[in-house]
């Protein structure tokens, strides 16, 4: 069930947002409903014109928002957007650090470019928009940090080390400053969602795993194990606004993840079994160098 702006209380009139990875899937999805709760939105993407479009349909539809043309992976930029949207309007009451890219492969295949790309957005951004927040947040009394995870974060999935890597990070970073926040009215969640509909295994680099890097988005996510009907974007940004509504600590959905989430506490070896054997069939595409 959608919760509307009548229903979460800090989302109002005049609160400011920021969001990274904002021109598509769950950043989307949390532009235009963080606007349909009455939330002002910057929309922020290294992808600028389809931040833009973005933030042309939100304002069509009657809500507020700009784009930003923003590569988290630059500290000195993130920390400029953030300054100058809490001077321009005179608080920061969100930062949705969001965006993120993923590059897998066998291990054995990466190097050390392609872990430092990963770790440069998924960790760092995110870093760098928790840096530039915090203290604004902390010296107006209130506001809340939301950083985007991964149920990666707490089930390995074998052929994607340097997102996993990033993903846990993000965990033990949000819990740390959620509790350092808590007495200066600065809030942290983090989010953890399963499968979601984006461009992101569109946009995803494959290394010297041929036959999956040659399927479209679609047939990859299948590859990956991924159901047949993954969330809705949109479906995504209710649940994180709901979760961020109750001020959670950990937001993970769908309701299938939070049971996998669990079985793997309690029988880690049977989730293991399962992920090796899809692993398998992942690395037998792999070509043998010389």
């Amino acid at each position: 069930m959608t919760t509307r702006a009548a229903d979460l209380g800090e989302l109002g009139a005049a609160r400011v947002a920021i969001v990274t990875g904002g021109a598509s899937g769950i950043g989307a999805g949390l532009c235009h409903e963080l606007a349909r709760r009455s939330a002002r939105v910057v929309v922020a993407d290294v992808r600028g014109e389809d931040a833009q479009r973005v933030a042309d349909t939100i304002a069509a539809e009657g809500g507020l928002a700009e784009a930003c043309t923003l590569d988290v992976s630059s500290e000195p930029d993130v920390r400029r957007l953030v300054t100058e949207t809490a001077t321009r309007y005179g608080r920061l009451d969100y930062m949705f650090n969001n965006a993120g890219i993923a590059i897998g492969g066998d291990a054995r295949d990466l190097t050390v470019e392609h872990w430092r790309r990963v770790l440069d957005v998924d960790l760092y951004g995110v870093l760098y928009g928790c840096l530039a927040a915090y203290p604004i947040m902390a010296s107006q009394g209130f506001g809340h940090i939301v950083n985007t995870s991964s149920a990666a974060a707490f089930v390995p999935d074998p052929g994607n080390a340097p997102y996993d890597t990033a993903k846990h990070a993000l965990v033990g970073l949000s819990q740390s400053l959620r509790l350092e926040g808590a007495d200066l009215g600065v809030k942290v969640s983090v989010v953890c969602p399963g499968f979601v509909q984006s461009s992101v295994y569109d946009n995803a680099i494959v290394v010297n795993l041929p036959a999956l890097a040659a399927l479209s988005g679609r047939d990859r996510q299948r590859a990956a194990g991924a159901p047949a009907r993954m969330m809705p974007a949109d479906q995504a940004a209710c649940a994180i606004l709901d979760g961020v509504a109750r001020n959670d600590a950990v937001i993970v959905f769908p309701r299938s993840m939070r049971w996998i989430r669990r079985l793997y506490f309690v029988w880690p070896r049977l989730v293991e079994k399962s992920l090796l054997r899809k692993w398998r069939v992942l690395r037998a595409q792999r070509a043998e160098s010389a």
